[in-house]
């Protein structure tokens, strides 16, 4: 077998072998379709991107958002490819050194698939949830015991290896290989490749509070491995979805702000000391490693760059488009987009491969910094809003409480779906179960949209029931 056939039959494997008539199609071919059929993924339509979904027909929801990232990151590979030959899969060295616009598009297509409704207030209440959870069973456990700290530690520890934790991205994986369904397996069994390209984060949720849990973790540590993938890097096809994520995050829902009127693109807006003092105090509470070292007056300087800088690019296009603020938002959107995936590269990264914004061959961490100006911009002048908060306090209220209704299990047997029930029993009698009662309800509630969520708290708690004809 030649090199390049090696290496396409490493990355089209999958974890469970399928009937020959399967193999009609390109490999990609079927996971894209895999991805666009599944009820997951039409389940984004009714998931936060900013706005709560159904706040109005304009703005993004998890859906187009994640259709936006696909076309993105699909040109950007064409490019790349274009520019850099190596990366092509008739040349590449290691599986996880290719580019290949399907894979990428595919990955991007599932790289929101794991967020739980009401958008990021959702995953935090969620992975609150689980936390109080493990702190209450590990008292429960202690109660009348006298234990050194160490013992303590290691108690919690095992409680955390039983519940785990939540999280977006590991959520994705739990969807994906195993809460999705096909005829006879649980899954969507996905090429190893494209089960590389969504794994942003290639850890155990026990070594990193954004890895995997440990189910889906087993088999996806096994390809690194057979694929020789250094710890903690991630395939060429990961690190260009990401990118291309944080693209789309920083022009899209800024277009979004403006179209809602949180954003006013003139200079008494752009230059509010209070919204450049939060967008600081966001900047500083991040851990992207561009911004170490970098103190406030440094970093107050390259905000005013980058909000000057839109808002030079706003005052070019408006006269352009003929005063029209609509066109201009497009426009302006477009501008950025096409700015950032222009600079993208691929440099030497140790004993791997980096696809980042380049310059004179080396990377542009100034521009890695101009991006995240731009998010976090989006970020204070939305997530911050009144209207927005009030939602999510809401939002947190309404999951903590189908959390309570469903806890319970002697109790709540009888208001979960059937099927759930069914698989939670199957997973029980076999002999390395997936779930505990708990961890199950975790994931029915995870896979909630923002509207089922708030059916199901009215069914329990409210006034408005609707009909029991409804089908969960």
């Amino acid at each position: 077998m030649d090199k390049f056939a090696e290496l396409k039959s490493m990355r089209e494997h999958r974890q469970y072998e399928e009937d020959k008539h399967e193999a009609s199609r390109e490999a990609y071919e079927r996971d894209y379709s895999r991805l666009i059929h599944s009820p997951t993924f039409r389940r984004l339509q009714g998931k936060s991107q900013v706005f709560g979904a159904g706040t109005g027909d304009y703005y993004r929801t998890r859906l187009t958002h994640s259709l936006e990232v696909a076309q993105i990151a699909r040109q950007a590979a064409k490019s790349l490819l274009s520019r850099y030959p190596e990366i092509d899969e008739q040349r590449g060295e290691n599986p996880g050194l290719i580019i290949h616009p399907e894979v990428v598009e595919c990955a991007s297509i599932a790289h929101d698939f794991g967020h739980p409704p009401f958008g990021h207030k959702g995953e935090e209440v969620l992975a609150h949830i689980l936390e109080d959870w493990i702190e209450q069973k590990t008292a429960e456990t202690l109660k009348g015991r006298d234990v050194s700290e160490q013992e303590r530690a290691q108690i919690h520890l095992q409680i955390r290896e039983k519940y785990e934790h939540f999280e977006g991205n590991a959520h994705n994986f739990r969807l994906i290989m195993f809460l999705e369904k096909r005829e006879n397996l649980n899954g969507l069994n996905l090429c190893d490749a494209v089960l590389l390209g969504i794994n942003k984060y290639p850890y155990s949720g026990l070594v990193n509070k954004k890895g995997l849990y440990q189910h889906e973790w087993q088999y996806i540590r096994q390809i690194r491995e057979k694929w020789g993938i250094p710890d903690g890097k991630t395939t060429l096809e990961a690190q260009l979805m990401d990118l291309c994520d944080d693209i789309a995050y920083s022009a899209h829902d800024l277009e979004d702000g403006i179209k809602a009127g949180k954003i006013e693109v003139h200079e008494h807006f752009m230059h509010d000391p209070h919204i450049r003092r939060l967008i600081m105090e966001k900047i500083t509470t991040l851990e992207d490693r561009f911004w170490k070292g970098w103190d406030n007056e440094q970093i107050e300087a390259k905000v005013d760059e980058v909000l000057n800088a839109y808002l030079r690019v706003w005052g070019e296009k408006l006269p352009t488009c003929g005063l029209d603020y609509s066109r201009t938002r497009r426009e302006v959107k477009a501008y950025w987009v096409n700015h950032f995936v222009s600079q993208l590269g691929v440099i030497e990264d140790q004993n791997w491969k980096k696809i980042t914004f380049v310059s004179n061959n080396r990377e542009d961490e100034d521009m890695l910094r101009t991006v995240s100006v731009l998010k976090s911009f989006a970020w204070v002048t939305m997530i911050r809003d009144l209207r927005v908060q009030r939602l999510q306090k809401r939002s947190e209220w309404i999951i903590r409480r189908l959390w309570k209704a469903f806890v319970d299990q002697e109790t709540s047997m009888a208001i979960i779906p059937p099927d759930w029930l069914q698989r939670f029993e199957h997973d029980q009698a076999s002999p390395e179960p997936v779930w505990t009662w708990e961890r199950m309800i975790i994931d029915y509630i995870a896979g909630m949209t923002d509207a089922f969520a708030e059916k199901i708290y009215n069914e329990l708690y409210g006034l408005k029931v609707g009909s029991i004809y409804d089908v969960d």
